[in-house]
């Protein structure tokens, strides 16, 4: 599909001067009021559970919204989509990822870009269970590199109510983007996100002391050493570079077989060279590629709007 360069993105508030701003300022100021979820616990092949929060209205279609790493339902880019997308006709669906529900996990594993596995477990759920017309899925950074993933595992076998896919800020390809963290001027990022994962992974290794080496953990301070000892470890496999290699979802982007929106700001802060997939869009009969100039990671702010341009472009999308 062309390339869609010209994005209608204008320019974010004065106050949110670059990538970084545009990108920090929401994740830690904005809020989203009236969104209230039911919550369902299913179970896991493997023996472990799922937390999904719902919101709906009676409608024949369904959202499912897949969020960022160490996010959750509850996360402001979760609530505006749930918020949106009902006051537009649907039911919505956002499932948290093995431990970002608020309890941890069961089993002696986390979750990662590559768990679209929980994602394929959370839509036979809603198959089995419900009797939804139509299935639109939505994705956020990780969320949308499990929902890509995920669609291109399915290829041709992909159930014929999912009718459409959009992600933002979504790292097409880990290993480029994981790079980004130790970039000059992410500290921030890389601070936040390491600190969370290791309060996470102590939990982990309560759980399972043979598993877990916690004197190492409080050492690491970088994402290759953590991702080498810990991720990689309990996921099966054999270091960093093994782990984003093997779970990027460039690898699998050339098999979808659905409408799939991607929309990467060219100034997002956590994206870098593979994250931008224009060959493979160019290549593609059903990947339609927006590159917004500005906007940040998980950012899109509109002056004086509830809604971010990257929420109504999903909609616009979507329901077009």
């Amino acid at each position: 599909m062309p390339i869609i360069s010209n994005s209608t993105y204008g320019k974010p508030p004065l106050h949110l001067f670059n990538g970084h701003f545009e990108t920090i300022i929401p994740s830690i100021f904005r809020k989203i009021d009236g969104v209230m979820y039911q919550r369902e616990r299913i179970d896991t092949p493997d023996g472990d559970f799922l937390d999904l929060d719902w919101s709906r209205i009676g409608s024949r279609k369904l959202l499912i919204i897949s969020h960022g790493l160490e996010g959750s339902a509850d996360r402001h880019y979760a609530k505006a989509l749930v918020k949106l997308f009902n006051q537009h006709g649907f039911d919505a669906l956002a499932w948290n990822n093995r431990t970002c529900s608020g309890e941890m996990n069961l089993k002696p594993i986390m979750y990662h870009h590559g768990a679209s596995y929980d994602l394929n477990t959370v839509f036979e759920h809603v198959e089995g269970s419900f009797d939804y017309d139509e299935v639109y899925l939505v994705g956020i950074s990780m969320g949308g590199a499990q929902t890509l993933k995920f669609l291109g595992e399915k290829g041709t076998d992909l159930n014929s109510k999912i009718k459409k896919a959009a992600v933002y800020s979504t790292p097409c390809n880990l290993t480029d983007s994981a790079a980004t963290l130790n970039f000059k001027g992410n500290g921030f990022y890389k601070k936040r996100f390491l600190n969370k994962l290791k309060v996470k992974m102590q939990l982990k290794g309560e759980q399972y002391p043979e598993l877990i080496d916690l004197e190492l953990l409080k050492r690491v301070e970088d994402f290759d050493a953590f991702d080498t000892h810990f991720t990689a470890k309990l996921h099966g496999f054999k270091d960093a570079t093994d782990f984003y290699q093997s779970v990027s979802a460039d690898n699998w982007m050339e098999h979808i077989q659905i409408p799939t929106l991607i929309i990467n700001a060219l100034n997002d802060p956590l994206l870098h060279d593979r994250c931008y997939p224009i060959k493979l869009a160019e290549n593609s009969s059903h990947i339609f590629l927006e590159l917004p100039k500005r906007g940040g990671h998980t950012g899109f702010t509109v002056s004086g709007q509830e809604f971010t341009w990257s929420e109504m472009r999903f909609l616009e999308f979507l329901k077009g």
